[in-house]
C-alpha cells in the first residue's frame, strides 16, 4: 500500500485531494530544498541532530575533565586547557545543546499537537535555525584553534575583562552568545504567535496540551530574559575592545553589574531549560497510565507562575557577595516560594501514576528516573535558598552536584524520555524495547554515582572550578567514584545513541499511534506527510485523540486544499480565516550568513568585512521584508 492511499484510507480524503496536498507542501529532494527547506518538521529534527552533535562534544570535554581530577596531582591538561574545556563544557550545555534541543522538539511538535500545518513564520523558523549552526560552529571552532572562551561559563567580570584576558577567547564568548541570542529569540516570538494564532478550531486555551503550555511559558521568558544578557555581552566586548568602563570601579564602572544582568538571565534560564522538559513529562505520562494528567488547571497555573517568579530568584546567587543583608532575604523567600509551583507539577504526576494503569515502557522509566533526581535537586535548591548555607558551600563541588541534578536530571532526563517516546513520529520506526531499558539502568545508575558523591567532595572544602588538588584532603575517593560513575553515564548514553541510530537503520514501521496517546500529532502518519493534516481537526476535548468526535471529524472531514493553514482566535479557538503560508526560501540562509561575516568581522578586529556583512545583512532583510507584488484582484482594487 502506498503512502498517499494508506492517507485516504486513514482520513477518507480523496485522491485528487492528496494529490494536491503533496504537490503544494512537498518540497522536492535536491540540494535546494535542502538549504531553503521552511519545512517545521525538517528544522526540528534538524535542530534535534545538531543540539546533540554539540552534545556529544560538550560531553567530551567533561570525561576529560573528569579524567584529570579521577586522581590527585593529575597533569593530563594544564590550567589553561582546562579552564577552556571548563567554560566551553558549561557555555554549550547551556546554550547550544539544552534550549536548542527543547526548541527543536517544540518544532516538530507545537504545530502538529495544536492541528496546525506549520509554525506561524516558516521563514524566520529556517533563519533561527541556521544563526543557531553558525554561532555554535563558531564557538567550538575556537576550541579546536585554542581560542575558546576561559573564563567561565559565567564570565564573571572582572577576569574576564581585557588585562586579564588578552586573547580573543572571551571575544568568542560574547559575539558568540551576542550571535546565538538571535536565533533564540526568534525561535521564542515564533512560538508565541504560532501557539496563540494557528490553534485548530474548538482548541481554546483550556485545551491546549501541556507541552505546548511549556514552551509558550518558555518562550515569553526568553523574551524578557535574553535581553539583561545580551545587554551584558555588548558591554563587556565595548569594554575589552573599544576601552569603555562599563565594570570598571576606577572610572565608575560596577564589577556586580555583570553578575546582576547575568543572573538576571541566568536564573529563569534554569526554567527556560526545565520547563519543556516538564511539558514532556505531561506529554509522555498519559499514554503510559491511561488517564489524563491530574489537575490540569493548576498545571498550567504552576507553569505560569514557575515563569513569573523565576524573574524574583536572581540574587540567590549573589548570597556572597556582601550585597545588604536585608535584600537577601526577599530573594530569599522567593526562592524558596517557588518551589511551590514545582511541587504542584510533581504531585500532579504522582496522583496521574498511582490512578493511572501502569504500562512500563522506556519512557516510562526515564519519567520516574527524572521525577526522583528533579525532587532530589529541589531538596537541595531549598537549602541554597538559606541565606547561611548558601554561603557556607558558594563556589564548591556541592553546588556543582546541584546544578546537575536540576539541569540533568530535570532535563537530559525528560529529554531522553521524549526522544523514545516520539522516535516513532519522528522517523516512523519502532525502537528496540530491551536495549532502551538498558540505556536506562546505566544513565540512572552512572548519573547518581557521577553527582551524588560531589555532594560530600564539596561539604569536604572541595572548591569548582579547579583543575587538580594535593592527596590528602579527603577528596581522592569521591572524585574518583564521580569519574567512574562519568564513565558508566557515558556508556549509557552512547547506548541511547545506540538504540535510536539502529531504530532509525532497522527498526520496524511504526503505525500512527503506537501509544494509543492523547494528543493530536497522533492523528498523522508516522512521519507526519508534508502538509500535516489532510482534514484540519475541530478539537473537542483536552484529549483529542481520545474523543469520538474528534476522531470521527479527522476520518469524514473536508481537505483544507492549498498552501494555508486555519488561524483562530486567541482565547476560544474560533476559526477566523485560512493563511497563506510561505514556500521555502534561500532568504534564511543569505541573512544568516550576512550576521555571521559581521560577527566574524568583529571578532578578528576586520571592521571592513562586518562592513560587508552587515551590507548583506540589510539587504537580505529589506529583499526578504519587501511586500510581493499582487494583481488588482488579489488587492481587492477590482471586484
Amino acid at each position: 500500500m502506498t503512502v498517499s492511499t494508506a492517507e485516504q484510507l486513514r482520513t477518507g480524503v480523496g485522491p485528487r485531494d492528496i494529490a494536491h496536498l503533496e504537490r503544494e507542501w512537498g518540497e522536492r529532494p535536491s540540494l535546494h530544498s535542502w538549504f531553503a527547506t521552511v519545512d517545521h518538521k525538517r528544522i526540528g529534527r534538524r535542530y534535534m541532530v545538531t543540539a546533540g552533535i554539540f552534545f556529544i562534544i560538550a560531553g567530551t570535554d567533561a570525561m576529560i575533565m573528569r579524567t584529570q581530577l579521577a586522581r590527585p596531582n593529575s597533569t593530563l591538561l594544564s590550567p589553561e586547557e582546562y579552564n577552556q574545556l571548563f567554560t566551553m563544557h558549561g557555555t554549550a550545555m547551556i546554550f547550544l545543546f539544552a534550549t536548542p534541543m527543547f526548541f527543536g522538539f517544540g518544532n516538530f511538535l507545537v504545530p502538529l499537537m495544536i492541528g496546525a500545518r506549520d509554525m506561524a513564520f516558516p521563514r524566520l523558523n529556517a533563519f533561527g535555525y541556521w544563526v543557531f549552526v553558525f554561532a555554535g560552529s563558531v564557538m567550538f571552532a575556537s576550541q579546536f584553534v585554542g581560542a575558546a572562551p576561559d573564563g567561565g561559563w559565567f564570565g564573571y567580570v572582572p577576569l574576564t575583562d581585557r588585562p586579564y584576558s588578552a586573547g580573543i577567547n572571551l571575544d568568542v564568548y560574547c559575539l558568540g552568545l551576542l550571535f546565538l541570542g538571535v536565533s533564540t529569540t526568534a525561535g521564542a516570538i515564533n512560538f508565541i504567535v504560532t501557539a496563540l494564532k494557528l490553534r485548530a478550531p474548538g482548541m481554546s486555551l483550556n485545551r491546549v496540551p501541556l507541552f505546548v503550555w511549556a514552551i509558550v511559558g518558555t518562550s515569553f521568558m526568553v523574551v524578557f530574559a535574553l535581553p539583561a544578557l545580551n545587554l551584558a555581552n555588548a558591554m563587556l566586548f565595548l569594554d575589552r575592545r573599544f576601552g569603555t568602563h562599563f565594570f570598571d570601579p576606577a572610572h565608575g564602572g560596577n564589577t556586580l553589574l555583570w553578575q546582576h544582568l547575568f543572573w538576571i538571565f541566568g536564573h529563569p534560564d534554569v526554567y527556560i531549560i526545565v520547563m519543556p522538559a516538564l511539558g514532556i513529562v505531561s506529554a509522555v505520562l498519559p499514554a503510559f497510565c491511561r488517564r489524563g494528567v491530574a489537575a490540569y488547571p493548576l498545571m498550567v497555573l504552576s507553569i505560569v507562575t514557575i515563569a513569573i517568579i523565576s524573574f524574583g530568584v536572581w540574587v540567590h546567587h549573589m548570597f556572597a557577595t556582601g550585597l545588604p543583608q536585608l535584600s537577601y532575604s526577599f530573594f530569599s523567600a522567593a526562592s524558596t516560594l517557588i518551589t511551590i509551583p514545582s511541587g504542584i507539577q510533581i504531585f500532579a504526576w504522582l496522583a496521574t501514576m498511582l490512578k493511572g494503569q501502569i504500562r512500563a515502557r522506556t519512557p516510562f522509566l526515564f519519567v520516574v528516573g527524572f521525577v526522583v533526581t528533579f525532587v532530589l535537586g529541589g531538596f537541595t535548591g531549598v537549602m541554597f535558598a538559606i541565606t547561611a548555607f548558601d554561603q557556607q558551600v558558594t563556589d564548591s563541588y556541592f553546588v556543582v552536584a546541584h546544578f546537575h541534578y536540576v539541569l540533568f536530571g530535570g532535563a537530559v532526563f525528560p529529554m531522553i524520555a521524549g526522544i523514545y517516546f516520539w522516535l516513532p513520529k519522528f522517523t516512523g520506526r519502532m525502537y528496540a524495547e530491551r536495549l532502551g531499558r538498558w540505556a536506562f539502568w546505566l544513565v540512572f545508575v552512572g548519573f547518581n554515582t557521577t553527582f551524588l558523591p560531589m555532594h560530600v567532595s564539596g561539604l569536604f572544602g572541595m572548591p569548582r572550578r579547579v583543575y587538580t588538588y594535593p592527596t590528602g584532603l579527603g577528596w581522592d575517593a569521591w572524585n574518583l567514584i564521580a569519574t567512574v560513575g562519568a564513565y558508566v553515564l557515558a556508556i549509557g548514553l552512547l547506548l541511547v545513541l545506540t538504540s535510536v541510530v539502529r531504530a532509525i537503520r532497522w527498526g520496524p514501521p511504526a503505525p500512527p499511534d503506537p501509544w494509543e496517546a492523547d494528543t493530536l500529532e497522533w492523528a498523522t502518519s508516522s512521519p507526519p506527510r508534508p502538509y500535516n493534516f489532510a482534514v484540519i481537526p475541530q478539537v473537542h476535548s483536552v484529549h483529542p485523540m481520545w474523543d469520538r468526535r474528534t476522531r470521527d471529524g479527522l476520518a469524514r472531514g473536508e481537505a483544507l486544499s492549498g498552501h494555508r493553514t486555519p488561524q483562530t482566535s486567541e482565547l476560544d479557538g474560533q476559526h477566523e480565516r485560512d493563511t497563506d503560508m510561505p514556500e521555502e526560501s534561500l532568504m534564511p540562509l543569505i541573512t544568516a550568513v550576512g550576521i555571521l561575516v559581521l560577527v566574524l568581522g568583529l571578532l578578528w578586529g576586520w571592521y571592513w568585512v562586518a562592513g560587508m556583512g552587515a551590507t548583506v545583512l540589510a539587504g537580505t532583510l529589506a529583499r526578504w521584508l519587501w511586500p510581493p507584488e499582487r494583481s488588482p484582484q488579489e488587492a481587492g482594487i477590482v471586484s
